[in-house]
Parts: C-alpha cells; structure tokens; sequence
C-alpha cells in the first residue's frame, strides 16, 4: 500500500519560514520523480517544485529563490524548505511521486498539508 504522509504545515507571519516533509513508504523510492504542488481556495491544484529521481530540480515562477525541495533516498523523504513567505502562499500543499515505467504511470498524492501566511 502506497502512502505519502506531509508533515510541517502551519501558520506563519509573512516573512517567515516552514519546512515540509513528505514521508514515501509502498514505493521504490529512489526510481520516483517528487514533487509539491499547491491548492489555494477557489484555484486549481498548481505545480511548486519537483525534483527528479536524478536530483534535477524544478521550480514555478513564483517561488524561485523562495523554496528549495530536496530528497533523501535513504530515508524515503523529500522535504520543501519555504523562506520569505507571503500571503498568495497560503495553500494545502500536497506531494506528490510519480513514475512512468513500460508504458504505466504511477501516480500517487498525500493527503495535503495546510501553510497558512498571514498576520
């Protein structure tokens, strides 16, 4: 059974810092691509930061500079450090691993973590 468990949601002025973790167990971890994406109320679920099973990295627009994702494959984790944090990033922020292998794609979401910026 796949499970992808977000931890180190919470409220926080603007200008803070939150770090998430995404705790992967049911998978091989190491041959996933990772990833957080974000859902504000009222928006579409959008991409924030992926990195692949080979470390390369990716970021949208809006956070670039901000947030920094990272894995650890010995300990089936990936965590998202988020610095400089605004209102327009308050969202449930969700991980996300998926893999594509001999025409399949594997495809799985935690349950959602909510990051609340505000004073």
């Amino acid at each position: 059974q796949v499970q992808l468990v977000e931890s180190g949601g919470g409220l926080v002025q603007p200008g803070g810092s939150l770090r998430l973790s995404c705790a992967a167990s049911g998978i091989s971890f190491s041959t996933y691509a990772m990833g957080w994406y974000r859902q504000a109320p009222g928006k579409q679920r959008e991409l924030v930061a992926t990195i692949t099973a080979a470390s390369w990295k990716n970021y949208a627009d809006s956070v670039k500079g901000r947030f920094t994702i990272s894995r650890d494959n010995g300990k089936n984790t990936m965590t998202l450090q988020m610095n400089s944090l605004k209102p327009e990033d308050t969202a449930v922020y969700y991980c996300n691993a998926h893999r594509l292998s001999l025409g399949n794609d594997f495809n799985y979401w935690g349950q959602g973590t909510q990051v609340t910026v505000s004073s």
